[in-house]
């Protein structure tokens, strides 16, 4: 059987520099970067995010390393997922990854697009004057053309940039953990997130009850060092986009 890995979420808000002291990491540590977002420009003039709306991110990461451009379908079904885009794959730049990203009571498949670039080459595309379709890749327009037809992507715009710090491999009572902050449009975010790789063998029963296991170790320790879990329902990436959407339009 073909399984999924499985990203657990627990998003933080509030005081994120003593969060962050608190589960071990400093800010000081950390790799920082800065994210884009495209979106329908004439959408966005209109107060709308046609893109997000559709299920389709896309995303720019620049520093700290390579840059990147993701697209991402979230949600997405099985059935959706056509062709070469039915399972992963990894094709020189480009990396094709499926998975299920569990948040609270919340659990939804994705599958993302990511084509990497040497650091520095994606700054101009969010510049202003600068066009953010300019670097989606041919594979990354098919990958939507094929598994979202109900969107189109019509002229871009840039949205950002979001403030983003994390760090790999904390430790939180023998959990693997990522801590990543974001900070855009008067938002401060602190994501606490493991994944959780299928083993040989196991079917999807099984892989869901361990998943499970480890959503709860996760949550109780974060509680259990003080810090108060984020009450909010909309993804963070959902919260950021419609902020800096409305900075925009400002």
């Amino acid at each position: 059987m073909n399984l999924s890995p499985v990203e657990i979420k627990v998003n933080v808000e509030g005081d994120v520099p003593a969060a962050l002291s608190a589960l071990g990491a400093s800010s000081g540590t950390m790799t920082v970067r800065h994210l884009w977002f495209a979106e329908d420009r004439d959408g966005v003039a209109a107060g709308r995010l046609p893109l997000l709306e559709g299920g389709v991110i896309v995303r720019f990461r620049i520093g700290g390393g390579p840059d990147d451009l993701t697209v991402k379908l979230r949600p997405v079904t099985r059935d959706r997922l056509v062709g070469r885009f039915s399972a992963p794959f990894e094709v020189g730049p480009l990396t094709y990854k499926i998975e299920e990203d569990w948040s609270a009571s919340s659990r939804l498949l994705a599958a993302s697009l990511v084509h990497e670039h040497p650091p520095g080459a994606l700054p101009g595309a969010v510049a202003p004057g600068g066009d953010p379709a300019g670097p989606v890749d041919p594979v990354q327009e098919q990958f939507v053309h094929a598994c979202a037809p109900a969107v189109t992507f019509g002229e871009l715009v840039a949205l950002g940039p979001v403030f983003s710090a994390k760090a790999d491999e904390v430790v939180l009572d023998g959990l693997d953990a990522r801590l990543e902050t974001w900070s855009a449009a008067g938002l401060d975010f602190l994501e606490v997130s493991i994944r959780v790789k299928p083993k040989d063998e196991e079917d999807a029963e099984e892989l869901t009850a361990r998943a499970e296991r480890k959503q709860h170790k996760l949550e109780n320790a974060v509680r259990e060092r003080g810090v108060k879990l984020s009450e909010h329902s909309e993804s963070k990436t959902q919260r950021v986009l419609t902020a800096l959407a409305e900075a925009a339009q400002g």
